[in-house]
């Protein structure tokens, strides 16, 4: 393993590297979850991974993603497949398309382990719906006020559309909970691939507190 990657190789050891550069991941969206948690995983030793997501970066977006003031504009993909080669060599694969209920499967299609990120309920459901009927692992990751769950698909729930069509997925969001969210779902990612063990996380910002249980 490269120099870069010296700490994780202490901890984890070269073989468990390379498995996880062996894993093929899709992950959906690239907003707060997706783009901290691709930046996340290939700083781990992630190599395969495939990014959906048809946003433009917005200005509000910076906070709590990994965007730039420059980015504006541009499609988030494209920015995060860029940005990820220039700091860890890694080519991540930008898919910059919406995922629909024609594309879903075709968009999902070779991964060996998807994981959601979308922050809206449609989305959400085709994603769960396609690795249910594949049987593709799936990890499912979702923010909302000071709350934040890391659920694998055998044991997730949809989140509903809120009162008058606002989705509980439009929510506010401080950057702690959100960096807190990316590291309880990189470390879900990296224990199933190793040990095989899958488990569900919960956490709370304004108490700290952090709830786990088998799936």
């Amino acid at each position: 393993m490269r120099e870069s990657f010296h700490h994780e190789v202490l901890y984890r050891g070269e073989d468990a590297l390379a498995r996880l550069a062996q894993t093929r991941l899709v992950v959906c969206g690239a907003g707060a979850v997706g783009s901290n948690l691709v930046n996340n995983l290939v700083r781990q030793g992630f190599r395969s991974i495939r990014v959906i997501d048809d946003d433009r970066v917005e200005s509000h977006n910076i906070g709590t993603q990994t965007y730039g003031e420059g980015d504006v504009g541009a499609f988030k993909a494209e920015v995060l497949q860029a940005d990820i080669f220039r700091a860890v060599g890694v080519e991540i694969e930008a898919e910059r398309k919406r995922l629909t209920e024609k594309n879903v499967d075709k968009l999902l299609e070779g991964a060996d382990i998807v994981v959601d990120g979308f922050d809206n309920t449609a989305s959400r459901t085709l994603v769960t719906e396609s690795c249910r009927k594949s049987g593709t692992a799936c990890l499912h990751v979702g923010l909302s006020a000071d709350y934040a769950e890391v659920f694998w698909n055998e044991g997730y729930r949809v989140p509903r559309e809120g009162a008058g069509g606002v989705d509980v997925c439009d929510y506010p969001l401080a950057r702690n909970l959100s960096q807190f969210a990316v590291a309880l779902a990189s470390e879900a990612l990296v224990r199933s691939i190793l040990t095989g063990r899958r488990q569900n996380t919960s956490f709370t910002l304004n108490d700290l507190r952090i709830n786990i249980e088998n799936p």
